[in-house]
C-alpha cells in the first residue's frame, strides 16, 4: 500500500469522526433543547392554572361562570377564585369529622334557596366600619370591615347577608396551599357555584405591586370584572393574585384558625392536592355584625 494511499484514508476516517461528533453534539443539544421547552409549556400551564382556579365563581345563574385564571395568584377563584381554579370543580368536603386541635365536628352545612333581585341600599354614615364574626366549629373568625366610602356596595352586601343568615351553617369549600393561600366560603350550594340574586361593582382593588393580598386580607371572589356576590375568601399568609379581587375586610383575630385548618392541608381525593376541599372540614356556623360609628 503506498503511502499517499494511507494518508488519504487517515484524513477520511478523521473527517468521518469529526463528522460524527458533531451530530452527536447536536443530537445532545436539541435533546436538552426540547427538555428546556417542555419543562417551561409544564410551568407555563401549572402556573396559568392556578392564576386562574383562585378565585372565581362557578357555575351561577347571578354570577358568571368561573373563569380559569389567589391567584392566586391567583386561584386566591368566586367561583373558583381570584380567577381561581386550576382545574375543575372543587369536592365538597370528605368527612365532618373533627382532626386538628381545637376544631369540633362540622355540622352539615345547608344549601340557601333566597335570593335577591339587586343590591341592598347603604344606609350607613360616611366612614362607618362593619365588623364581622364569623363563628365556625374551628373558633371564631373576626374581620373588619373597611370603611365604606371604600367599597360601599361590597361592605353594605356582606354585612346584609350576614344579617340574613345567608352564612348560617354554611361550608368554607376551598383551600389552596401552593401559589396562592387562601380559604373560600360563602358559596350558598357549598360547592363552589351560587349568589345571592345579584352581583356587584368591582371596588378598593390593590394598586400595590408584588404581594397585593397580604396575610390577613379578605376579598370578593369573582368569575371576571363586575361579577362579585356573596364568595369570598380569607388570605392566610402573603399572597400575588391579579388586581381584580375587591377587598372589603381584615381579620383582625381568628386568623390563626385559618392557618391551622390550612396546616390539614387539601382532603385527599381531590382532583390537585394543593386546591380542593380542606381536609379538616370548616363550617360558618353563624356570622354576625356589629357598627362602630365614624371618627
Amino acid at each position: 500500500m503506498s503511502s499517499s494511499n494511507k494518508r488519504e484514508r487517515e484524513i477520511a476516517r478523521a473527517k468521518y469522526e469529526r463528522q460524527q461528533q458533531r451530530r452527536a453534539e447536536r443530537a445532545i443539544k436539541n435533546r436538552r433543547r426540547n427538555q428546556i421547552i417542555a419543562v417551561v409549556a409544564a410551568l407555563v400551564v401549572v402556573v396559568g392554572g392556578v392564576l386562574a382556579l383562585v378565585l372565581t365563581n362557578r357555575g351561577s345563574d347571578d354570577v358568571a361562570d368561573g373563569v380559569t385564571s389567589p391567584s392566586a395568584t391567583a386561584s386566591p377563584s368566586t367561583s373558583a377564585s381570584p380567577s381561581t381554579s386550576p382545574s375543575g370543580s372543587v369536592s365538597p368536603s370528605a368527612s365532618p369529622s373533627a382532626s386538628v386541635k381545637g376544631c369540633t365536628t362540622a355540622p352539615e352545612p345547608t344549601v340557601k334557596t333566597q335570593t335577591w333581585t339587586s343590591p341592598p341600599a347603604d344606609t350607613r354614615p360616611a366612614g362607618a366600619q362593619t365588623t364581622l364574626t364569623l363563628a365556625t366549629n374551628c373558633g371564631d373568625i373576626v374581620i373588619e370591615m373597611v370603611p365604606n366610602q371604600k367599597a360601599p356596595q361590597t361592605t353594605t352586601s356582606m354585612a346584609f347577608l350576614a344579617d340574613q343568615g345567608f352564612y348560617t351553617d354554611s361550608d368554607c369549600f376551598r383551600l389552596t396551599t401552593s401559589g396562592i393561600f387562601v380559604l373560600q366560603c360563602g358559596s350558598p350550594n357549598n360547592d363552589g357555584t351560587g349568589g345571592p340574586g345579584y352581583t356587584l361593582p368591582d371596588e378598593n382593588l390593590p394598586t400595590a405591586t408584588g404581594v397585593n393580598y397580604p396575610e390577613g386580607t379578605v376579598a370578593m371572589a369573582n368569575g371576571g370584572p363586575g361579577t362579585s356576590g356573596s364568595q369570598f375568601f380569607i388570605v392566610y399568609k402573603d399572597t400575588t393574585l391579579p388586581a381584580s379581587y375587591t377587598i372589603w375586610g381584615t381579620v383582625v383575630s381568628g386568623l390563626d384558625v385559618v392557618q391551622k385548618v390550612a396546616e390539614a392541608g387539601v382532603a385527599q381525593g381531590n382532583a390537585n392536592p394543593n386546591d380542593g376541599s380542606p381536609a379538616q372540614p370548616i363550617v360558618i356556623t353563624k356570622a354576625t355584625t356589629s357598627d362602630k360609628p365614624a371618627g
